[in-house]
């Protein structure tokens, strides 16, 4: 299972991410977990030590390696399309909780059809996880859709929109799934997060088909406590884990 978590920024992106791969990985699955965020903090939220996240340096930062695998540098402007990347996860991924953790990060662009050397590499190794037949992998997307105009997600079984009551939040997932239908990705799915009663609820089911609607996540201001000590929300809110199970479990039942 291959899943793109996308959405606005702030909306909660990472924390369900985060719980969705831990509670795959209690059930003994193999789960790579992959930070395609510029501010990637994916680790901490899937419970990594700090001293271990401020160790890694994203795959897009490692100009060496970028260099050694498409064959780009200073004095050569042209590059292989095809780079060798089956071996990044295992070697350059970290594991806590069950997780393999991989942060990508971005390339830095101004224009949403970048070519270059990172972005070859980036959209390569995204590409080779898909492959990876046994394992579930859970891309934390940055924030916005200029991901899907560069193609980076091609080839993902689904994308899950994460979004508040808002119109804002219900238009970028109407921006997602048409670009995603471009992308020939066919499940686009919502998750609706910080939702606070009936009234959030009966907004989001009057303006989000039902069956793209995965489910809600309360406001819980136990979450924000997690994340301000650093913490797994997985670790620190039953309540929101059990809201979040729930949501795995019709993922699963819709799984193609």
């Amino acid at each position: 299972m291959k899943i793109a978590v996308t959405g606005k920024g702030g909306v909660g992106k990472t924390t369900f991410a985060a719980t969705l791969a831990r509670l795959y990985a209690d059930e003994g699955r193999p789960v790579l977990a992959a930070d395609v965020d510029p501010d990637a903090n994916l680790g901490l939220a899937l419970g990594f030590p700090e001293e271990v996240l401020d160790s890694i340096v994203p795959i897009s930062k490692m100009r060496k390696l970028v260099e050694e695998r498409t064959g780009a540098t200073p004095d050569n402007s042209f590059y292989k399309l095809n780079p060798k990347v089956d071996d990044i996860p295992d070697t350059y991924g970290k594991v806590c909780n069950g997780v393999r953790l991989l942060v990508l990060g971005t390339v830095e662009t101004g224009g949403g059809g970048c070519v270059c050397p990172e972005h070859v590499m980036l959209k390569r190794i995204i590409s080779n996880m898909v492959l990876r037949r046994e394992d579930v992998v859970i891309l934390d997307m940055e924030a916005g859709l200029e991901h899907l105009g560069r193609g980076t997600t091609e080839g993902m079984d689904r994308f899950i929109v994460v979004i508040e009551p808002g119109a804002r939040s219900v238009q970028t997932y109407k921006n997602v799934k048409r670009l995603a239908h471009d992308l020939g990705v066919a499940q686009v799915q919502v998750v609706a997060n910080k939702v606070r009663g009936e009234e959030d609820e009966e907004f989001i089911r009057s303006r989000i088909p039902e069956e793209d609607l995965l489910g809600f996540i309360h406001y819980n201001e136990e979450v924000i406590d997690a994340d301000r000590k650093g913490c797994s929300p997985y670790d620190f809110s039953k309540a929101a884990t059990d809201e979040i199970r729930k949501i795995k479990e019709k993922i699963d039942q819709s799984v193609i």
